[in-house]
């Protein structure tokens, strides 16, 4: 893909409040056919925001990792695409996401860790990068609590990329 084929916009989410809303905002853009790809470090925010992108389309949850199923499909509630959230890590080879028998065409796909095993399944995606500050030790500056996510900034980096994609993400929505 070309620059002039990719649009950046870069967002700093201060809490784990901020990014379920901007899962919602980018969720109600999405349509069948749809990909987005996740990266960020364990703990960056990957699954609150998928739980978003799922209440923006309207789709049964709960969404949680599917890190153990590595695919999870979670119907429209609202006569819309499902949501299929996927979890990349796991697999070797584009061949194995190929495995997981995925139907592209009728759903919107997250996959989480997915950038670089995605590469041909799609002509337009939305790459997000979620970056969060660390401390010298390269660890979190705040430990989380028990089963919440820490509160500390995360920058969002969203590459736009392909003709679906021509006008951009519109994050004010």
């Amino acid at each position: 893909m070309s620059a002039a084929e990719e649009r950046v916009s870069v967002v700093t989410i201060t809490d784990p409040d901020q990014m379920h809303d901007l899962g919602i905002r980018l969720g109600r853009q999405l349509r069948a056919g749809d990909l987005v790809t996740l990266t960020g470090p364990l703990g960056a925010g990957k699954t609150t925001l998928t739980r978003g992108i799922g209440e923006g389309l309207g789709v049964r949850g709960p969404v949680t990792s599917p890190t153990f199923v590595l695919a999870r499909t979670h119907p429209s509630v609202v006569g819309g695409p499902a949501l299929v959230h996927v979890d990349a890590y796991r697999l070797a080879s584009a061949v194995e996401l190929d495995d997981l028998d995925i139907d592209f065409a009728t759903s919107v796909v997250v996959a989480e860790w997915g950038a670089g095993m995605l590469d041909g399944v799609a002509d337009s995606w939305l790459d997000l990068v979620i970056e969060r500050p660390t401390g010298a030790a390269g660890r979190a500056t705040e430990e989380p609590t028990e089963g919440e996510e820490p509160i500390e900034p995360r920058v969002i980096t969203i590459t736009a990329v392909g003709p679906r994609w021509a006008g951009g993400v519109h994050l004010d929505r």
